[in-house]
């Protein structure tokens, strides 16, 4: 290795039952660098990193670390711990009811009486060197979430880490924190550790990193100094598409009507899930779409619509009138559906049939001491699955047993079922086959014929340049730009969610 390596890993590969994760992987972090890891949903970048702190064992390579001869064996999280290799993950793993001293020592040592003074005074000492604002004796759990993150990365450094992997430890936090997060990552750094720095925020990687790796579909792309890989050129990597290459596929032409009535409008709405506050309306019969990078808060805007998370902040009018919708079922009663982005979390009921998963939202909105009766829900079921083309045995086959595309048919039958004048598609095609998601987008051009409003979300741009006539595009849980009708290309939303046509231009 060279000298200022700290780690190396050389062809990694990994597989699970029907998925290459990792396909001959190298990556190297030098000492005294803050290095990105980047890559979208399903890159393989957590896959590594587990491979490297012995959560998973690697199917085939090499790891080496500075200081030791010959290729290193991972086998545990503590087996990387010992060798100086630690992780902080964006789910605190630490013990809130306890003090940040205890957490910051807990499980270290093997001595039956506890020298708690000694202990308080290490500590403080510590969150001092390290300008941590917390105090020894104080309950973790009293603190930010970004004091607790700090304390995680402090118990690290108090272990003598040579590498610091942080897995998306700004993705609850503010700015002042992240800022507060960046000062503590950078003060490590000219202290010689070595620092992998995982995050869909692509503004905080050019703030605060050296280097650049990028993997996609278990693969390497490459590794690239900041300064040689602008913001538009790390998207096409990320993504897979080249700006001088892209195409646009044809697509059905879509009116827009520019004095069509307003369905749906909020001003400076706001949830907890996503806190910079925005400004969103859809006409009667139009398709937009949200649409960035993989955590840009894509779904969390539109989950705050439908009110999935608690909205903290907004006013918002349907159909011109101003209209309260503090919780989902509110939204229902204004005619509002919402697909969720995890359909085996969020959407289906795994035990439940098919018939009763598509009459859930219709009975939920009558209320459950008014039934709707057997031949009630026979015939609406009976009618969907011919309509939607869902492949099931009977409409009582549990809907686990389904395939992943008719799992998906079956939610959007529940929510056309209740007959919406606003729908939000989050993620519909995703894990489907490509006859299925024809269909699906067929679809949603039908319903905006037919007047429904639709919002609908894609990884796949060329889904959205198939079915959208207005995008607004996101970064970094912000509204950065928002294109219709012909703007609507590969190129300009790529650019839009890289920061801009001026800004990357060499």
């Amino acid at each position: 290795m060279k000298n200022d390596v700290v780690l190396s890993a050389k062809g990694i590969c990994k597989s699970f039952p029907g998925v290459r994760a990792l396909h001959n992987v190298d990556f190297s972090l030098r000492k005294a660098e803050i290095h990105a890891l980047m890559g979208e949903n399903g890159a393989g970048k957590s896959t590594l990193i587990k491979v490297l702190t012995g959560v998973y064992s690697k199917d085939d390579g090499q790891v080496y670390l500075d200081g030791i001869d010959g290729e290193i064996q991972v086998n545990s999280p503590h087996d990387a711990q010992e060798l100086g290799i630690s992780t902080v993950y964006q789910e605190i793993t630490l013990c809130p009811n306890l003090t940040v001293a205890e957490n910051i020592f807990i499980g270290r040592g093997s001595d039956r009486f506890v020298n708690w003074r000694e202990m308080m005074v290490k500590a403080d000492a510590l969150l001092e060197k390290l300008s941590i604002p917390a105090r020894a004796k104080q309950q973790l759990g009293s603190c930010s979430l970004a004091v607790q993150q700090m304390v995680a990365i402090a118990r690290s450094v108090d272990m003598d880490c040579k590498v610091l992997i942080l897995d998306e430890p700004t993705s609850s936090l503010d700015e002042q924190e992240v800022e507060m997060l960046f000062r503590l990552m950078r003060d490590l750094k000219k202290n010689g550790v070595g620092i992998v720095f995982v995050t869909h925020f692509l503004e905080q990687v050019y703030e605060v990193c050296d280097r650049i790796t990028v993997l996609r579909d278990g693969e390497l792309v490459g590794e690239y100094p900041i300064q040689d890989l602008p913001q538009v050129e790390l998207v096409t990597k990320m993504m897979g598409k080249e700006l001088d290459d892209l195409s646009d596929l044809e697509k059905k032409e879509k009116v827009i009507k520019e004095h069509a009535e307003i369905v749906y409008e909020a001003t400076n709405l706001a949830s907890a899930a996503c806190p910079n506050p925005f400004n969103f309306k859809i006409a009667k019969g139009e398709v937009n779409g949200f649409t960035g990078l993989l955590g840009s808060g894509r779904s969390e805007s539109v989950r705050a619509i439908f009110n999935a998370d608690k909205v903290t902040s907004g006013d918002i009018k349907v159909n011109g009138k101003p209209v309260q919708i503090k919780k989902p079922i509110d939204a229902m009663k204004n005619g509002i559906g919402y697909l969720p982005e995890d359909r085996k979390r969020d959407g289906i009921i795994e035990d439940l049939s098919v018939r009763e998963n598509i009459i859930l939202a219709l009975q939920v909105m009558k209320g459950f001491f008014r039934p709707l009766s057997r031949s009630q829900q026979d015939a609406f079921v009976d009618e969907y699955i011919k309509a939607l083309g869902i492949k099931t045995a009977s409409t009582e086959t549990p809907i686990k047993s389904l395939s992943g595309g008719n799992q998906q048919k079956v939610i959007l039958a529940r929510w056309l079922l209740t007959n919406p004048q606003y729908l939000i598609l989050d993620e519909p095609t995703r894990g489907i086959d490509i006859g299925t998601k024809t269909e699906i987008q067929k679809l949603v051009l039908k319903l905006a014929e037919d007047g429904v409003s639709i919002t609908f979300i894609s990884s796949e741009i060329e889904e959205m340049l198939r079915t959208c006539s207005r995008l607004i595009v996101m970064r970094d849980r912000n509204v950065v730009g928002e294109l219709v009708g012909e703007d609507i290309t590969q190129d300009k939303i790529m650019r839009t969610i890289a920061g801009g046509e001026d800004a990357n231009e060499k």
